[in-house]
């Protein structure tokens, strides 16, 4: 099986940034542990002459050992509250998110 390489990116509401970044790193800790997670890093966008600007200033930077080990992820009761709480939620935190997975093999 192949590692999955995911980004997920989030804009948040004009004035939330802050708030949005301080509850997406308190899911840093618990989905570090779960089982299949190789890496999992939030960070947000800096400026440099050498990168273009996006409007998503916060990501994840994850590495899962295999698509089985993310879709574990995504069933975890507090990841699916955030999702819930500050992305589906017309009162949360985001604007809008963008989650993109990715594989070193061949197309699958």
């Amino acid at each position: 099986m192949s590692k999955v390489y995911v980004i997920a990116q989030f804009r948040a509401k004009e004035g939330k940034e802050e708030a949005l970044f301080e509850v997406l790193k308190a899911l840093e800790p618990n989905s570090r542990k779960e089982a299949g997670c190789l890496q999992y890093i939030l960070t947000r966008q800096i400026d440099h002459p050498s990168a273009t600007r996006s409007d998503y200033s916060i990501l994840f930077d994850e590495v899962w050992a295999d698509a089985a080990s993310w879709t574990a992820h995504g069933e975890q009761p507090e990841i699916k509250a955030f999702f819930q709480q500050h992305v589906l939620d017309e009162n949360g935190l985001v604007a809008d998110a963008q989650v993109t997975a990715y594989t070193d093999q061949g197309f699958v």
